[in-house]
């Protein structure tokens, strides 16, 4: 199969492409689009024979359950279900983060094949941001599955070079949006019984929750409590007196996330700040060549072969958009091991800290 690859950078260019992807999808075919987080591989998520083909082309385990992206919001409930108890907290939450980076995972309902759920009762949705996304899903009309435009378990693509070097003549299409805004995939949170819980870390933190979770109750005319606000955090998933803090606070495992996501071909492994000279300069550990993945400061040492900094300015919102650019650069440089330095981990770190010890286990 050829793979083409079409621009989306001016309107003119996303009309066209939008037009031959909605065609592509009509087809039952996957194509790679952009999104604000990274490339997903479209199909349409209501016919599992074209949902088949994504796992196929990613060679993604069938119990592996996949997003849906909606073309608006009416389309909402007609794949899912809201209960009462949960419909405030929602609304709040897709008013203040939709279109974006957020995924809600609700009760679904049977239009959703069990092919893009896995089985599972519930489904995750959310509407993407992106401009070249939201003009073919608009056009094609109908809820996409859009898991990361890769392989099953290598790095999230972030640019549509990173799409073809992994699927180049396994898809018809790849759509160029350019560089995606975040760089990591969305926040994942699971809303039931009226509360919420943090599956997966991304771009909206759990501060920016808590934010909802308090204005929710300004409209109310109730002020929380310090210990309802803290009980609101642990609910989630995440400590918050550590959080205060400004430590490593999210306590959350998230059911069905895989070890193996995100992970580089060549061995990860993950250091505090300051301490890989001290420890990979120890006995014969040490591979011949290793690569650094710095988070703000270069390293002083001589034996890395080649280094990336996430952020010199120490942004955390740039070190996780360009993690997995970077993480890629490293991992086609050819060394023998990726030393990565940990990142504080608040706001968007914990993404990023997430997104690092699972490359970190899988070689383990």
């Amino acid at each position: 199969m050829e793979t083409q690859l079409l621009a989306a950078h001016t309107p003119r260019q996303v009309a066209a492409a939008a037009k031959a992807a909605a065609g592509l999808l009509a087809d039952g075919l996957p194509v790679a689009l952009p999104t604000e987080t990274v490339y997903g591989l479209a199909a349409d998520a209501l016919r599992p024979d074209a949902v088949s083909r994504v796992f196929e082309v990613k060679e993604r385990p069938l119990f592996d359950p996949l997003i849906v992206h909606l073309p608006s919001r009416d389309w909402l409930e007609r794949v899912a279900n809201i209960p009462d108890e949960s419909r405030a907290i929602t609304e709040a939450l897709i008013a203040k983060f939709w279109p974006g980076p957020l995924t809600l995972v609700l009760p679904r309902r049977e239009i959703v094949p069990d092919l893009v759920t896995a089985g599972l009762g519930t489904v995750a949705v959310r509407m993407s941001a992106h401009p070249a996304f939201r003009a073919v899903i608009e056009l094609y009309g109908h809820p996409l599955a859009a898991p990361s435009a890769n392989r099953f378990g290598r790095i999230s693509p972030t640019e549509a070079a990173h799409v073809q070097s992994e699927l180049d003549g396994r898809i018809p299409l790849i759509v160029d949006g350019g560089p995606t805004e975040h760089g990591v995939e969305s926040t994942i949170v699971k809303v039931e019984f009226g509360e919420l819980r943090l599956l997966r870390a991304g771009p909206v933190t759990p501060e920016d929750l808590g934010g909802v979770f308090q204005n929710l109750c300004a409209v109310r005319n109730y002020r929380p409590t310090e210990a309802e606000i803290a009980a609101f955090y642990e609910r989630l998933g995440v400590s918050f007196d550590a959080m205060l803090r400004g430590e490593g606070n999210v306590t959350v495992e998230a059911p069905g996330q895989m070890i193996r996501h995100y992970s580089p071909r060549t061995p990860l492994r993950l250091v505090a700040p300051g301490v890989q000279v001290a420890i990979y300069h120890q006995g014969n550990e040490a591979p011949a060549q290793l690569g650094s993945l710095a988070f703000r400061e270069p390293s002083t040492s001589a034996q890395f072969l080649c280094e990336e900094i996430l952020s010199p300015s120490g942004d955390l919102r740039e070190a996780a958009a360009s993690l997995f650019t970077k993480l890629r650069r490293l991992d086609e440089a050819g060394v023998d091991m990726i030393i990565a330095e940990e990142v504080p981990e608040r706001g968007l770190g914990i993404a990023i800290m997430d997104r690092l010890r699972k490359a970190a286990a899988q070689h383990v």
